[in-house]
């Protein structure tokens, strides 16, 4: 059950870099990002998934050593749009129009709406909100990977302009936010593995009003 792998998993530490995850296993994983709500359904991110291990290297010098980086068996970078702009949301409103046999009077009311307010916005305000429907597809990564017994490490932790750079991700628009190394830990060698999860009680978290 899927509680049962989350309370398994952990931040892991220490990746044994002889170890692979099977790819049906990452296209899992990946497709239950591609599934995440987001906001208004317009999905304003981009999954790299990084194998080479010299582009890999580059960005451990810019994610401050971090060793999952290039010991995990793949590296996922959620990079969310820079901004909204009527192009972008058009081309997703033109699909669900496609997909749907056409363009109902409501939806096309919605898109109306979207494309008054979004894109006359100021671009780091829809770059945030961007980043924030990028970090619900990065949490359901987490969740699917414990599902599927892959260890992950969820991270924040580097230079965003330095694996921008690496990547070249402004050039298209996009600015990474997350760092997610998928693989299998190495145990003995991290000092994680095997400690007790720890949490605040449930009624610190949740308040039923």
């Amino acid at each position: 059950m899927l509680l049962d792998r989350l309370k398994w998993r952990y931040a892991t530490k220490k990746m044994d870099p002889a170890k692979r995850v099977p790819e049906e296993k990452v296209d899992r994983i990946l497709e239950a990002a591609r599934l995440a709500p987001t906001s208004s359904g317009l999905q304003p991110f981009e999954i790299i998934v990084v194998k080479d291990p010299a582009v890999r290297a580059k960005i451990l010098e810019v994610g401050y050593g971090q060793s999952q980086i290039v010991d995990a068996s793949h590296l996922l970078v959620f990079a969310a749009w820079d901004n909204y702009t009527a192009e972008r949301i058009n081309e997703v409103y033109d699909r669900i129009a496609a997909e749907r046999g056409g363009e109902t009077e409501g939806l096309k009311a919605y898109r109306q709406r979207l494309l008054d307010g979004y894109p006359g916005r100021d671009p780091e305000a829809n770059h945030q909100h961007a980043a924030r429907q990028a970090y619900i597809a990065f949490g359901l990564a987490i969740a699917a990977a414990a599902f599927e017994e892959v260890d992950a490490t969820p991270m924040e932790g580097f230079d965003p302009d330095g694996v921008d750079a690496i990547l070249g991700l402004r050039e298209r628009g996009l600015r990474s936010v997350t760092l997610l190394p998928l693989g299998y830990r190495k145990s003995g060698e991290d000092w994680l593995d095997g400690l007790k999860k720890v949490r605040r009680p449930r009624e610190a978290l949740v308040t039923t009003v």
